[in-house]
């Protein structure tokens, strides 16, 4: 049975606007992907994680799509390290992650996947980043052109508990066939077939959008079942995952104890908690965005939604 977490959990993971924080401790996020021809997804989920709360984005992306994102946001460190398969450069995936590895240290949690495209040059460097940011226990967000990397290569992520899927119904159908479970209805969102796709993974959070969210490690089931838009606009999803990488972030500072909390949050329900959050936020700013634009309702007019959409849902006084 899918149900809700209690609100006042979710309160508990929020760090307070404190004086005695200082940058940085609030959550910095990677987002890994940006190609030449799609230069709009990186930036929705990089500045989507800002506008919620955290800190500071880095994207790492290919190097033609660099100028573009940088010119969207002086708020994106933008790092043109990643290569597509017919560029000019000469790098090999090696030197290419002696470019990314340093940048993981400094970072709280990845996203990976939105802007990637599926050139397998490409696909190869998420795969590596993925593995290395694995063996640093970083929560991961998997989106996108980076499911296709899980789709053809389980085992990079499997048994992983501290990583986010976020497949569509054609992603998670594809996911599915890959990992052998059966009798999955392309037409029939189920907690049963989310829950088997999760446990086929080792316990890896599965969050499946459709008409209502389903999030699930295997064992509990949430949904999410707040009002969208009705405008269904390319770039909600790069949106959900940034939004599920703050909440993600803001779990790391909880485990550190960065601020002074009551530990009252098991932490291995932490992805399940983000996840949620990342599918109310992006789901009722979307729904505030149509409310006023209808037919007009873009993905950067749900940007300018997040802050209130986030602070009539979980805000309270967090100040010390």
């Amino acid at each position: 049975m899918a149900m809700r977490p209690a609100l006042e959990t979710i309160k508990h993971l929020i760090p307070p606007l404190s004086p005695h924080l200082h940058k940085g401790q609030a959550g910095r996020i990677g987002v890994i992907g940006g190609s030449e021809d799609y230069t709009g997804a990186p930036y929705f989920s990089g500045y989507s994680s800002l506008l919620l709360g955290s800190d500071m984005c880095h994207v790492i992306c290919d190097a033609g799509a660099a100028v573009p994102i940088k010119s969207y946001s002086p708020d994106l460190m933008v790092h043109p390290y990643l290569r597509k398969s017919k560029s000019s450069s000469t790098q090999s995936i090696s030197e290419i992650m002696d470019q990314v590895t340093p940048l993981l240290s400094r970072l709280h949690v990845l996203v990976v996947g939105p802007g990637l495209s599926r050139d397998d040059f490409m696909l190869e460097c998420a795969k590596q980043i993925i593995l290395k940011a694995r063996e640093r226990s970083m929560p991961i967000v998997i989106d996108a052109d980076a499911l296709c990397v899980i789709q053809k290569e389980p085992s990079v992520i499997q048994g992983y508990t501290n990583s986010v899927l976020t497949p569509n119904v054609n992603e998670f159908r594809r996911l599915c066939e890959a990992l052998n479970v059966h009798d999955v209805d392309d037409q029939v969102q189920t907690p049963t077939a989310a829950r088997r796709l999760s446990q086929a993974l080792g316990g890896v959070t599965i969050l499946q959008k459709g008409p209502k969210d389903l999030i699930t490690n295997g064992e509990t089931v949430y949904i999410c079942d707040v009002e969208g838009g009705l405008k269904r606009c390319g770039g909600q999803g790069d949106i959900l995952s940034g939004t599920v990488a703050t909440f993600l972030a803001w779990g790391v500072g909880y485990q550190n104890n960065v601020w002074s909390h009551e530990d009252v949050v098991d932490v291995k329900n932490i992805p399940l908690l983000a996840s949620y959050v990342g599918c109310c936020v992006t789901r009722d700013s979307s729904r505030r965005a149509y409310a006023k634009y209808h037919r007009s309702t873009t993905t950067k007019r749900i940007l300018s939604y997040i802050q209130q959409s986030y602070e009539e849902q979980f805000e309270k006084s967090l100040t010390d």
